[in-house]
């Protein structure tokens, strides 16, 4: 059985419905079509792969058919995930030319990031897994963006995905260069904290090695980076929606994938709400 609040997802997929606005109010999704199929929507054994992050305001939402992304689909921050879901699935799949009954597999960005949009994330995907009966592949914002760092950048260049944890903190991890080798664990913290932290835990790797810091996280702060670290630091900009990453990411470990009652939002840090209780019960 679904989760209460999770019913109707894909009837509401299917007619394209959008709770409680009309299609012009996800006018401003960006449209980014990476390949390109010629021929009209037909059928096939081909794995399709529907992938969703609303871990930031804006989110992304991406469609891969057997290894290429066929779209990929960034929201409006203006409009909450919950207004945009589930319509940005509609609109993902009609640019993809692809049929909601061809999707085989789903993938839907963990966290950590925005707790809410978590939330609502999370629940979007498990009512179209149930519905459909599919699995789905939970991955960490912190891989996303370490993978799309070292598609850019290589694999002799530290990565440093950092993503706004608001408050004035980052979630951030290093990797030597592939998301396989972990340098600094996962963590929550201010940026020069953990600035910081990656010095002290990992000098004698880190050296006079280039570091790539990619992720919102890395945007907004990029001055402070710029001053601990200099010049063998460099802030990738824009900071990378993640549907895309994600949805490579589950067609690369099928393995990964769970019942959708599985999924486990990664948090790094407690929730905003937990740790309010916590301090109104001292």
């Amino acid at each position: 059985m679904a989760p209460a609040g999770v019913e109707g997802v894909e009837d509401d997929i299917r007619e394209g419905a959008v709770t409680g606005h009309d299609s012009d109010a996800l006018s401003g999704a960006k449209h980014r079509s990476i390949t390109s199929d010629p021929e009209p929507h037909r059928r096939s054994a081909s794995l399709v792969i529907l992938a969703l992050d609303t871990t930031t305001r804006a989110g992304s939402v991406a469609i891969l058919r057997d290894g290429d992304i066929l779209t990929e689909i960034s929201g409006d921050a203006s409009l909450t995930h919950g207004q945009r879901l589930p319509a940005e699935f509609r609109l993902a799949l009609d640019a993809a030319a692809v049929a909601l009954d061809d999707v085989g597999l789903l993938a839907v960005v963990a966290g950590p990031g925005s707790f809410t949009g978590l939330r609502v994330g999370i629940a979007a995907i498990q009512g179209l897994a149930f519905s459909r009966g599919l699995s789905v592949v939970p991955v960490s914002a912190l891989e996303a963006i370490g993978r799309h760092t070292f598609r850019r950048t290589g694999p002799d260049t530290l990565g440093a995905p950092w993503i706004d944890a608001q408050r004035g903190e980052v979630f951030a991890i290093l990797y030597d260069g592939d998301v396989e080798r972990p340098l600094v664990a996962a963590s929550s913290a201010s940026p020069q904290a953990t600035l910081e932290s990656v010095l002290a835990s990992a000098r004698d790797v880190v050296g006079s090695r280039a570091v790539a810091f990619a992720g919102d996280g890395a945007v907004r702060y990029k001055d402070a980076i710029a001053r601990t670290l200099g010049p063998r630091a460099a802030v990738l900009e824009p900071a990378p929606a993640l549907a895309a990453e994600a949805a490579r990411i589950a067609a690369r470990h099928p393995e990964r994938a769970v019942a959708p009652h599985a999924i486990v939002p990664i948090y790094v840090r407690r929730p905003d709400a937990e740790l309010a209780r916590g301090r109104a019960g001292r």
